[in-house]
């Protein structure tokens, strides 16, 4: 059953509040009554929610808990990122499973729309989320937990190369060309990463393995650009390892014909 009154959806839509009539203003604090436990919290499989600039995502939710009268439900739930970002999803849309007559796992669905209009506020919502929850017993036990556990949301990355000209003379330079570019919330568009250490790598044709050639910079527009001596047939990619805020990409391989 829907709560009598709902809170208002802020910002940027990326978190997850389930609430009901019982629900009361204890849940601003840690705490509890009894023997209940959180056994486990886990977001999008313990990876981080990567949002691009049109895709709508969605992430996962579980909450695992014990109590010896068994659990009665998720009562609360909610994730919350730099402020204003935050938003809600209702106890009618959770699903608690029986593991045991002691254990329950509580299942919801996080909702990400960059081109929603209570979508993100900005680029600051790149960041280490707190999920927070409040389960409840069949015996009126009850645990609250602000940060239950943590998880990253991420701005999509992508990234190019061209290697030129081809096909090129052994011995002969080739230009390895590339972005880097990652999506802007705030405009709803990739725009380039500046200033961001990149590797070129090579691999030949007859090999799987990509080995790294030297490690250069993004410019201010997030383009990259540098030159190798041609030596043999085989394939030049750009890697980024990422950051905190920006997933690794690897871009596709670019296969060069030495002759």
């Amino acid at each position: 059953m829907r709560a009598t009154t709902r809170l208002t959806l802020l910002s940027t839509g990326v978190a997850l509040v389930v609430t009901t009539i019982g629900a009361t203003a204890a849940q601003a604090e840690d705490g509890g009554k009894g023997n209940i436990t959180i056994d486990k919290v886990v977001v999008n499989g313990g990876k981080p929610v990567v949002v691009g600039t049109t895709e709508v995502v969605s992430a996962k939710v579980s909450v695992t808990a014990s109590d010896d009268s068994g659990i009665a439900g998720t009562t609360y739930i909610s994730a919350s990122g730099p402020k204003p970002n935050y938003a809600q999803i209702w106890d009618d849309e959770i699903t608690c499973v029986k593991a045991s007559a002691t254990t329950s796992t509580c299942t919801g669905t996080l909702t990400f729309d960059p081109q929603a209009s209570t979508g993100f506020v900005g680029n600051n919502a790149a960041a280490t989320w707190s999920l927070g929850t409040l389960v409840s017993a069949n015996d009126y036990d009850y645990i609250h937990r602000d940060a239950a556990t943590t998880f990253k949301v991420q701005r999509h990355s992508k990234l190019t190369v061209n290697a030129a000209p081809e096909p090129v003379k052994k011995g002969k330079t080739l230009t390895v060309t590339g972005k880097l570019s990652r999506a802007n919330w705030e405009t709803n568009k990739y725009a380039g990463y500046t200033n961001q250490s990149v590797k070129l790598q090579f691999r030949k044709k007859s090999s799987s393995t990509y080995t790294t050639v030297k490690t250069i910079k993004t410019n201010s527009t997030g383009n990259l650009k540098t030159t190798v001596t041609a030596s043999v047939d085989g394939y030049f990619r750009y890697s980024f390892a990422g950051t905190a805020t920006t997933p690794a990409v690897n871009a596709a391989g670019d296969f060069v014909d030495v002759q």
